[in-house]
């Protein structure tokens, strides 16, 4: 009895190590194979708990939204998201002046006349943080940087360098988007 005893807890004992060893070399492998695309990636993104601190991480979070928009492929539903994302980043006073089914129906414009001329955003660069240029308008603080965004069509790159105000909300203190223009227009 002694001999089966024995024999029982090696059997057992052998099938807790295999099964921990099973354990270990598959954990994890459900995470290495779920790949967040770039359009998920900007939609995951809690604006409420996790808004860019700097003017730098504002621009950079919103030239990876644009990025999406004009590239990728998403729904109906993700633009919709992706538009509000953008819309969150706007000082009050620029998103008064783009009530939302308007600034949809424009950005779906924008987009389609985008792909229609072939073009995609290969890339963007933003201000150096040292770069960008604090100052005080009317009792608000606000900051002016530049945004140049890479533009490609067929062989062909273009620059585009735009220009964007943002402005400091009083009671969040989180900078926000209150006008851009082209810096270039000539171009």
């Amino acid at each position: 009895m002694g001999k089966v005893k024995t024999a029982v807890i090696i059997v057992i004992l052998v099938a807790l190590v295999g099964g921990y060893y099973f354990y270990l070399t598959n954990v994890g492998k459900d995470e290495e194979q779920t790949v967040v695309t770039a359009v998920q990636d900007v939609l995951l993104r809690n604006l409420e708990n996790d808004y860019p601190p700097t003017p730098r991480e504002v621009m950079k979070y919103y030239s990876d939204i644009t990025k999406c928009l004009y590239n990728e492929t998403y729904t109906e539903e993700q633009l919709e998201q992706m538009a509000d994302k953008l819309l969150a980043l706007y000082d009050e006073e620029l998103a008064a002046n783009n009530p939302r089914d308007q600034y949809l129906m424009s950005l779906k414009n924008e987009i389609q006349e985008f792909a229609k001329n072939g073009y995609t955003i290969e890339n963007y660069t933003t201000s150096k943080s040292t770069d960008v240029e604090e100052y005080t308008h009317e009792g608000r603080k606000c900051a002016k940087i530049y945004c140049t965004y890479t533009v490609k069509s067929g062989a062909e790159y273009k620059t585009s360098k735009q220009v964007f105000i943002l402005r400091k909300e009083t009671e969040t203190g989180h900078w926000k988007i209150f006008g851009f223009e082209l810096d270039n227009p000539e171009q």
